[in-house]
């Protein structure tokens, strides 16, 4: 059976719920597993003004512990896996705050995966939103 996070997947725009200031237009996010069996999420897209964007490939290591966060002295990050189709992962201060995290969940029937996702974007603004996103077959 294959892992129900892998592959590639299109934002549906029009059933996700945005912060004020983050719209975009378009948007692929992409799931794989590395030889360690961790995922690597990558993510781009369109901002409203059409603006190409990547976001920084994130690493998920499913087991519950702290991993140091490459280029981020001082920050970890932390991964459960609360069911085979829910990740929820965080990332904490050395102090044990969280500076921002999300959960992704995939449907039952492995077509749809929504991440709800919080915490302070590259501009210091907290943002809270919900993003679904459709499989590509």
């Amino acid at each position: 059976m294959q892992d129900p996070f892998v592959g590639t997947w299109k934002l549906n725009t029009g059933r996700s719920e945005f912060d004020a200031n983050h719209r975009p237009s378009a948007g692929t996010m992409v799931f794989e597993l590395d030889g360690e069996g961790h995922y690597l999420m990558r993510a781009e897209g369109l901002k409203a003004n059409g603006e190409r964007v990547a976001e920084r490939p994130q690493r998920f290591i499913p087991d519950g512990v702290e991993h140091a966060i490459p280029d981020f002295p001082g920050l970890t990050a932390v991964t459960t896996r609360l069911d085979a189709n829910t990740l929820r992962g965080e990332a904490r201060r050395e102090d044990g705050s969280v500076v921002g995290g999300g959960t992704y969940a995939v449907s039952s029937d492995g077509k749809i995966l929504t991440a709800t996702n919080f915490g302070w974007d590259s501009q210091l603004r907290e943002f809270q939103q919900k993003t679904v996103w459709d499989r590509v077959e």
